[in-house]
């Protein structure tokens, strides 16, 4: 159970900090206003996805319903460790739904805006909607993270 427990954290530190390292490289390429850096922010935030975010979500849901079996937890009703999966569904479908077509939008416009000289609008709306849509789909994991400390313990 250690070991589960300790690829759950594993998970949950690759989820978070990366969702955190991502948004903290991207906003300060956009604020510095370098379109080569912005592209490649942009590139790397999806990038960082596929090598970060996604192992981490497959360790926490794998090993979370590992060890909530283990321990006989109810994965019926509501109780925090359904709460925390249907929050990270709504996570996930946020990411998926909105995320990242935006983020394959914003690698598309910062490339065109590379070649043009100048950041194009459609990049900033992208840009925009990312920042709203990617802080909701911020907080959400971190309000899971919260249920699995207060409540696993």
């Amino acid at each position: 159970m250690k070991f589960l427990l300790f690829l759950h954290v594993l998970g949950a530190i690759l989820l978070v900090g990366n969702i955190f390292t991502a948004a903290f490289w991207k906003v300060k390429a956009d604020l510095k206003g370098d379109l080569a850096a912005i592209h490649s922010a942009a590139k790397n935030v999806m990038l960082a996805d596929y090598i970060f975010t996604i192992p981490g979500l497959v360790l926490i849901i794998v090993t979370g319903i590992m060890m909530a079996l283990k321990a006989g937890y109810s994965m019926s009703g509501f109780n925090w460790l359904t709460l925390s999966l249907t929050l990270f569904s709504l996570t996930g479908l946020i990411w998926l739904a909105l995320l990242l077509p935006l983020q394959r939008s914003m690698i598309r416009h910062s490339a065109q805006s590379l070649s043009a000289g100048t950041l194009s609008q459609a990049y900033r709306k992208a840009s925009l909607y990312w920042a709203i849509f990617g802080t909701v789909g911020t907080l959400i994991p971190v309000v899971v993270l919260y249920l699995m400390i207060s409540k696993a313990i």
